[in-house]
């Protein structure tokens, strides 16, 4: 097989494959080539394993952590057994469980891309063998086939072009070329990107017109398709930035238990040393109740229940989210990389710009609707002789076409060239709809495009008989152009002179400026008695009379445009990345906003450029032209480079190794590939560029959320670590006595800080992720992507919170105490039943703080009104396991009195006001001028939730 055979005439292609350009190839030829080149198909990885879907649900250090703390304590119980069951070790394995199984069916659906390019794939295709035209499945295609291609009809193979009629193919899902693209068999001299190979066909591509014959040059995974699924799975698929970072929190945790762990068990040993194998097995109960304080075994759990949530919120801003984890990242997002076609462009060609003799006329609206307003160019309304020779180029325009246009579901659609839909559409607009011309004027007679003549001709008579039959005439300016000799001007024809015939070129030269697709519109009467059947051919266009210029575009999106400027406003850049015309690109991206006059590169220059080259050019760059799959891959990639979060956008075939490969892969639900749709992370449902902003603005308020949790859930695991940990060391200065055989005695039990770490604090933790988005959520620059979930000033209020709730926690416990700094009379199991109580207690007023590191709990204190029925039902459960007698034998609990809840609730209540102190103090401090901290900020409103 040749290695360019666009390069070559068809006369080289089809010799150097061995087939008859006329008969096709033998059954000996065809067994050869199978042999040679196996079936056209693509290859497919194997789906993974079930187990491989679950194990990967595991691999999260906290998860890692809470396994390990669940084997350490089972193994400890099979030494001690001072419980009924490992009631740690139970409950700690059925949070990971939980919260695998949350995981793995949000994730469940496997990659499909390579599965839905084969699906793109025409089921049959009709070939020449022999000399005999056969239909056969598209896997027994091989390289030599001679491949018929009719108007409708898919293509399952690269091809070379040998002979063509008026052929026409769509090639915008491989592409990204918004027209369908001519097509003409002559050999093409120098490099050409697939979308300017105009003598080749590509698999999964379709013909909206004419016919041709080609011969195949590729299969399976040697086509384009094939390259581009080969790209498609060699794409890594990056951790999202939430998952880094809650990884990094996991390991800093591991990292903490550890210390404190050995830290205490040194300090016991050096200060107690064991005797027995009983006294290091309350050595090591005391380091797994370390961990089991210091894990938030419910984080992991929440963070998948909160994204779940925001999948559903997504969903009614018309986000289908298929990847969990990339709900954050789409709000971490620094640059919007979009195709265009279908994007930001409604993917409907318009005219926009009519040119004639005695001016230039805009046409307003979009798609193919009948809406639009007519003006002239310069501004003002058109006189009678303007719009009478609009409505006659126009009339000619519509006639001069074979597409029709139908409304389904209040959208109007196209059947046929989107071209001769758009004049459809300009001619409906000025009252001149198909229905109306029908009823005026028959086809009589028809002479096809072709490449050669780029010219479009059809005979019609007026169904009256009142007039002559007429030939209207519609292809390239600069052909038709040469076929004229009069024009139409002011109701009458005039000689059309040198002068003008330069001055229709200068305008035509204008609208191509203004990336405007252009064509060229006659007529001419035909002698009286013309009738049907009567032989037309090419002759009769010639000594036309010319009407005018069209131009047309596929218009953007009117809210494409106002989505550009709000995601500018949230610090986000948009850039534009196509396989279109650098001229079309430019404008349509100057109409949005997105650049102004800035430069623009081309799949050329991309072509030239080293990976160091491209990562100097694309800060400056916003505008990408005639790219390839791997032009869009690199650009990604050397965004990434440049530390940027990449969200891409796209609906093409070309569009998918890109969106695997960027950090938030978005698909149009609509207009888009299976391929595009199974490649990415989340899935548009209207096609809205508009929609994408939405979605950036609910992933920032649930990133807000998530450090509202984090900043809870570990604020109240530091306090539970440093009652521990100072509980064992003041033991003696708190009247904490150990039992007579000189065992330690813990101020908490592990199954009661698990109880805390799950019950008391899951719901609370579960209802912070249903805050409303703050006000000013998208007036914020994204955030740093080096920085941490976490920051410095989160971290100081988390030890400070910890520190008053263990000092808190443990002045209750000395007074439930005898001895100590506060004589108490209760026994161990009330003092540590009070501890309980209060650290519970502790933790859900602190659930309020979380709300913000700078704004009082009490601004927006009824914004979220599940956060109050969560810490309702907290209250409510930490009863349940001090007062029901089963659950007083299992968490070694006794009954309080009211007296005893009133002191409980009274320290508890200490975090809220103490805090409160430091955030007033802040605020009034030097730095209260300085904006909070993205994500830190206290719902303003009164949303729900």
């Amino acid at each position: 097989v040749l290695a360019a055979p666009y390069h070559h005439t068809a006369a080289e292609v089809a010799a150097a494959l061995g087939t008859d350009p006329q008969a096709g190839l033998g059954a000996a030829a065809v067994m050869r080539q199978r042999a040679t080149h196996g079936h056209n198909r693509l290859a497919a990885a194997p789906p993974p394993a079930t187990w491989r879907r679950v194990a990967v649900q595991f691999r999260s250090t906290l998860v890692v952590l809470l396994l390990i703390a669940a084997m350490v304590s089972a193994g400890l119980w099979l030494l001690d057994r001072q419980t009924p069951a490992p009631y740690e070790a139970i409950a700690i394995l059925a949070v990971v469980l939980l919260n695998a199984a949350m995981g793995y069916w949000q994730q469940a659906r496997a990659e499909q891309a390579v599965a839905a390019l084969q699906r793109m794939a025409a089921p049959h295709a009709t070939v020449l063998r022999d000399g005999t035209r056969v239909s056969i499945d598209v896997t027994e295609l091989v390289p030599g086939d001679l491949m018929l291609v009719e108007e409708g009809g898919s293509v399952s193979a690269d091809a070379r072009l040998l002979r063509a009629s008026g052929l026409q193919m769509a090639e915008a899902a491989l592409t990204g070329e918004s027209l369908p693209v001519m097509k003409d068999p002559a050999a093409i001299a120098g490099e050409a990107a697939v979308g300017d190979q105009a003598n080749m066909l590509f698999s999964g591509t379709s013909a909206t017109q004419g016919h041709g014959v080609a011969v195949v040059t590729a299969t399976g995974m040697a086509t384009e398709l094939g390259r581009i699924a080969t790209l498609l799975q060699a794409a890594p698929q990056a951790a999202t930035p939430l998952q880094r970072e809650l990884d990094r929190t996991g390991r800093l945790i591991g990292y903490i238990v550890i210390a404190i762990a050995v830290v205490m068990i040194g300090v016991i040993l050096l200060a107690q040393p064991a005797q027995d194998l009983r006294g290091i097995v309350a050595v090591f109960i005391l380091a797994v109740a370390l961990a089991v304080a210091a894990v938030p075994e419910g984080l992991p759990t929440v963070v998948t229940a909160v994204l779940s949530i925001g999948v559903q919120r997504m969903a009614r801003r018309h986000a289908i989210v298929r990847r969990l984890a990339a709900v954050e990242t789409l709000g971490s997002a620094t640059v919007i990389a979009s195709d265009k076609t279908g994007t930001l462009t409604r993917n409907e060609m318009t005219v926009r710009r009519i040119v004639l003799a005695g001016g230039a006329v805009e046409i307003g609206g979009s798609g193919y609707g009948p809406d639009g307003e007519f003006g002239v160019a310069t501004g003002g309304v058109l006189d009678t002789a303007l719009r009478e020779d609009t409505h006659r180029l126009l009339t000619a325009a519509s006639r001069a076409s074979n597409a029709t246009l139908s409304e389904q579901d209040g959208q109007w659609r196209v059947q046929g060239d989107p071209t001769e839909g758009a004049l459809l559409a300009a001619a409906g607009k000025a009252g001149l709809g198909a229905a109306v011309l029908a009823g005026r004027f028959q086809r009589l007679a028809e002479v096809p495009f072709t490449s050669e003549r780029k010219l479009m001709t059809v005979v019609d008579a007026e169904i009256d008989g009142a007039a002559p039959a007429v030939a209207f005439t519609k292809g390239a300016p600069e052909i038709l152009l040469a076929c004229c000799t009069l024009e139409w001007a002011g109701g009458a024809t005039r000689p059309l002179t040198e002068a003008r015939r330069a001055a229709i070129l200068a305008a035509n030269a204008m609208l191509a400026g203004q990336a405007l697709r252009s064509l060229g519109i006659a007529c001419r009467p035909l002698p009286q008695g013309f009738a049907p059947g009567q032989p037309v051919n090419a002759s009769m266009e010639q000594e036309l009379t010319f009407l005018g210029l069209v131009g047309m575009i596929d218009p953007p999106r009117e809210e494409a445009r106002t989505a550009v400027a709000l995601a500018r406003q949230a610090g986000i850049r948009p850039v534009m990345i196509t396989g279109d015309h650098p001229l079309t690109a430019a404008r349509i991206a100057a109409e949005l906003g997105i650049v102004g006059t800035g430069r623009v590169l081309t799949g050329a220059d991309l072509q030239a450029m080293s990976d160091t080259a491209l990562d100097q050019a694309v800060p400056g760059v916003s505008v990408f032209a005639r790219v390839s799959p791997e032009h869009k891959l690199r650009i990604v990639q050397a965004l990434q480079r440049g530390g940027e979060t990449v969200a891409m956008t796209g609906d093409g075939v070309n569009d998918a190794p890109a969106l695997k490969a960027a950090d938030i892969g978005i698909a149009m639900g609509i207009t888009g590939t299976d391929v595009s749709k199974a490649a990415a992370d989340i899935v548009l449902a209207d096609d809205n560029f508009a929609s994408i902003v939405a979605a950036v603005e609910q992933g920032r308020a649930i990133f807000a959320n998530i450090r509202k949790f984090l900043r809870y859930l570990l604020s109240s695991n530091i306090g539970e670590v440093m009652t521990m940990f100072l509980g064992v060391l003041l033991a003696g200065v708190i009247g904490l006595q150990g039992p007579a055989d000189g065992g330690l005695t813990l101020p908490l039990l592990a199954t009661q800080i698990l109880w805390i770490n799950l019950v008391t604090d899951g719901a609370p933790a579960l209802a912070l992720g249903l805050d409303p988005a703050g006000a000013g959520v998208m007036a914020r620059p994204p955030r740093p992507k080096g920085e941490s979930v976490i920051t410095p000033a989160m971290w100081r209020g988390i030890m400070l919170v910890g520190a008053i709730m263990a000092v808190g926690t443990l002045l209750v416990l000395d007074a439930s105490l005898p001895g100590g700094l506060i004589e108490g009379k209760g026994d161990l199991t009330h003092g540590r039943t009070m501890a309980f109580a209060t650290l519970a207690l502790f933790q859900l007023f602190n659930v309020f703080n979380a709300r913000s590191d700078h704004e009082s709990a009490f601004r927006g204190l009824f914004s979220n009104l599940w956060l109050w029925g969560a810490v309702l039902l907290s209250f409510g459960l930490s009863a349940v396991a001090i007062y029901l007698p089963f659950m007083q034998q299992a968490f070694s609990t006794s009954s309080l009195s009211g007296s005893d809840w009133l002191l409980c609730t009274g320290v508890a209540s200490s975090v809220l006001w103490l805090r409160e102190a430091g955030k007033l103090w802040s605020r009034r401090g030097p730095q209260s001028a300085a904006a909070p901290p993205p994500g830190n900020e206290q719902t303003k409103g009164h949303g729900h939730a």
